[in-house]
């Protein structure tokens, strides 16, 4: 497990990262959102050994990670910004990366190379955006680390590729144990994938909750009723959105199911049901209760 604890990082004036406290659990994909200048890519940097806490800690297995080449190796870091050596190929970086991480499988990284239709001796400076970020998965997957550390991975990969990539991450979860952690900044990107989501705004954090647990404890309503209601008629549920159009009525609340249901039909609708959220409405919900707009935040 990486745990990080009350962890802070300033550059000059600026507090990229501040007072942050997380916990990435072993096996789970854990969906680290915000937006530009959040401090997503500092905290990831932080995880990885890279750059040093000016106070707090992160821990892999309860040991500090920085400096501590024997944790370090147990993480793959792909950044935002693609780094390849000058006039490398990906055969070049296959033979560096095998020195570096002593699991790295050599013939994995051909097969996927090959399945993704790259050229293993063809220089990557030619590659396009989203080939540069094929080139650095399959870097990241061949290096058989615990754990891959993914700085906007999806960005610039087509939609195929998108869904091509999630389902190579389920696989290494499933068949060695592998935890991604995927930085984005669109709630979008993360949605199928994520088992926990941790929302970042101004570097700090606002929400970090399994996606289980708030599904779970929100629901959307979809009502008819005969005649006319207000907000004021459903205080007998948690209501965190209400919306009217006409006889139509669609509600969002907070607590158990099967409480909301009852008290729905306590109402005698015409007409109701209850709805899945998408992870973004889910966030909006939740968010608006803490003070915040996370349609201005992330979108």
């Amino acid at each position: 497990m990486i745990e990080a604890k009350d962890i802070v990082k300033r550059f000059g004036g600026i507090c990229a990262v501040d007072r942050v406290s997380a916990e990435i659990r072993d096996g789970s994909v854990f969906g680290l959102i915000g937006s530009n200048g959040a401090g997503k890519s500092t905290f990831l940097r932080m995880a990885a050994g890279i750059l040093k806490p000016d106070s707090g800690r992160v821990t892999v297995e309860n040991e500090d990670v920085f400096e501590n080449t024997a944790q370090k190796s147990r993480i793959f870091y792909i950044s935002d910004e693609q780094y390849f050596f000058p006039n490398s190929t990906p055969a070049a970086m296959r033979d560096y990366y095998k020195k570096i991480y002593a699991k790295f499988d050599g013939k994995r990284f051909e097969s996927l190379v090959k399945s993704f239709g790259l050229d293993i001796n063809r220089k990557i400076n030619t590659f396009s955006k989203g080939m540069k970020k094929q080139v650095s998965i399959i870097c990241g997957i061949s290096a058989n680390t615990d754990y891959i550390l993914c700085d906007e991975t999806f960005d610039g990969l087509d939609p195929v590729m998108r869904q091509a990539v999630k389902s190579l991450f389920a696989a290494e979860m499933q068949d060695r144990g592998l935890t991604p952690v995927i930085a984005s900044h669109s709630l979008r990107e993360l949605e199928d994938i994520c088992d926990h989501i941790g929302l970042l705004h101004r570097g700090g954090i606002i929400l970090s909750k399994d996606l289980d647990d708030l599904k779970l404890g929100i629901h959307k309503l979809q009502c008819v009723f005969s005649e006319p209601k207000t907000k004021e008629d459903f205080l007998e549920l948690d209501v965190l959105s209400f919306e009217q159009r006409g006889s139509f009525y669609t509600i969002t609340a907070k607590g158990e199911r099967s409480e909301v249901e009852e008290k729905i039909c306590a109402m005698k609708p015409v007409f109701s049901e209850l709805l899945p959220l998408s992870l973004e409405e889910i966030f909006i919900s939740e968010t608006e209760v803490c003070g915040y707009d996370v349609q201005k935040l992330l979108f």
